[in-house]
């Protein structure tokens, strides 16, 4: 029954219990003082202490010619290229380890292990207490879809769920169908600047909001949400926050207990691993949710909503993949190695893109959508129209000389259509990875040039 899990029959409160605000100052909110950002205010002001040249050669896909010239791959905020060492991780298991998990033989042992080491990892990743609080999934959309059809069970009609104009649609369509269900599902406007509206958020968030999900950063157009002031307002109203960092977790070190979400969830794809779902969830709370599940499955966290057997050779490729981010670091432990490669490789991407976003910028013709990098709250990712072509137009035209970039709406559909750029087939979306050289920037900036 609801009554056994978060719900009273006194004005739909919450049974269960919300960790509590941090104690009142006389200070306004440090925002993002957990984030190990770069500390640039200016294109290219500080030499990179991080050189993408040390990485290349662990990466096939970057040795690559096509037509007898290199690639340039601007397209990581749909998914990064993998290095050798996550390749080899994932055909090893298939050579060594192919087996189900939970029998006697080495193989099966084995596959155990994988499995055990990729939770470890991401929670060490993301800063979580322990591998119990790390579910693995098929993507980030099937793991919401999942946490949505468990809310259904929990939520009546007239409680409150609160999206984002600005976010992904996976974490919008899934909240969404609880509509359906008798909840109302409200959404804080965009502003034209590319950020959301903190004080039309503050207005939505009421004694009726149970839950709120937005993202960290915006896949579209590059924004980073101020989430650290969403959870003070989501305190006030004892309301889970559930934040999307599919497009964050890439560029900047993570810690969910700082701050204080309740549910995380990410893709391994987009940080140089497989395709592979990550969800956090705060000690104890997944065993609180009625998930649907075989009565076979294991009926605690993180298990409870794993729905049948996952890929474990990609499982192989999650940990090989935060093994690779913390070779980039230094420390003396894999906490201390991840954050240490964060904040170099942040400020090598926020150079390159802050270089990138000045240039097109100055450029006739070329119109550069959302913030500009005079804030270090901005991921690598630079979205932009050229006049009097369609996006579409200008990725062909880019592709044709080697240079990977997406055009659309990158399914942050609702962004795109609330900015007003749908009805003109998108943006022209770039994003920085860790392996992109200024060379290469120079090089994209030249092409854009030739378009106008």
């Amino acid at each position: 029954m609801v009554s056994n899990y978060l719900l009273s029959n006194k004005k739909s409160k919450w049974r269960g219990k919300i960790q509590p605000a941090p104690q009142k100052s006389n200070t306004p909110y440090r925002v993002f003082s957990h984030l190990r950002l770069p500390k640039l205010h200016t294109p290219m002001a500080k030499k990179s202490v991080f050189d993408p040249q040390s990485v290349h050669h662990q990466f096939p896909a970057l040795r690559r010619l096509h037509n007898k010239k290199p690639l340039i791959f601007l397209d990581g905020p749909g998914g990064t290229q993998v290095p050798e060492r996550v390749i080899r991780a994932i055909s090893t298991y298939y050579r060594r380890s192919n087996a189900n998990t939970h029998g006697a033989f080495v193989t099966t042992r084995e596959t155990d292990k994988v499995m055990s080491d990729a939770r470890t990892k991401m929670a060490t990743l993301l800063g979580a207490p322990g591998p119990e609080c790390i579910s693995l999934g098929q993507n980030m959309t099937t793991i919401n879809y999942s946490l949505a059809r468990a809310m259904s069970k929990l939520l009546k009609p007239g409680d409150e769920v609160l999206i984002t104009q600005l976010d992904h649609e996976a974490n919008r369509g899934p909240w969404l169908t609880l509509r359906d269900f008798g909840v109302k599902v409200r959404e804080v406007k965009l502003l034209p600047t590319g950020t959301l509206d903190y004080a039309d958020f503050e207005q939505k968030l009421n004694e009726n909001t149970r839950l709120v999900c937005m993202g960290m950063s915006s896949n579209a157009i590059g924004t980073v949400n101020d989430f650290a002031l969403v959870r003070q307002m989501t305190y006030k109203v004892g309301a889970w926050l559930l934040l999307d960092a599919v497009h964050y977790a890439p560029h900047f070190s993570i810690d969910v207990q700082a701050i204080g979400c309740d549910f995380l969830i990410c893709s391994a794809y987009k940080f140089y691993g497989p395709h592979v779902g990550i969800m956090y969830a705060k000690p104890g709370l997944l065993d609180r949710l009625p998930t649907d599940r075989l009565r076979t499955t294991d009926q605690i966290a993180p298990y409870s909503i794993e729905t049948g057997t996952l890929n474990h050779a990609a499982m192989a490729g999650v940990s090989a993949a935060v093994d690779f981010i913390a070779s980039l670091g230094s420390g003396d432990n894999l906490r201390e190695k991840l954050d240490d490669a964060y904040a170099k490789v942040s400020q090598h991407e926020f150079a390159l893109a802050s270089k990138l976003y000045t240039e097109l910028k100055a450029i006739k013709g070329i119109t550069v959508v959302g913030q500009d990098f005079s804030s270090e709250k901005r991921t690598p990712t630079v979205s932009f129209t050229v006049k009097g072509k369609t996006a579409e137009e200008v990725c062909k035209q880019l592709a044709a000389g080697n240079i990977c970039a997406w055009d659309g709406h990158f399914y942050a559909v609702r962004a795109i259509e609330v900015l007003g750029l749908l009805e003109k087939g998108g943006v022209t979306r770039m994003g920085i990875s860790l392996y992109n050289t200024e060379q290469e920037i120079d090089h994209v900036i030249k092409a854009v040039k030739k378009l106008t």
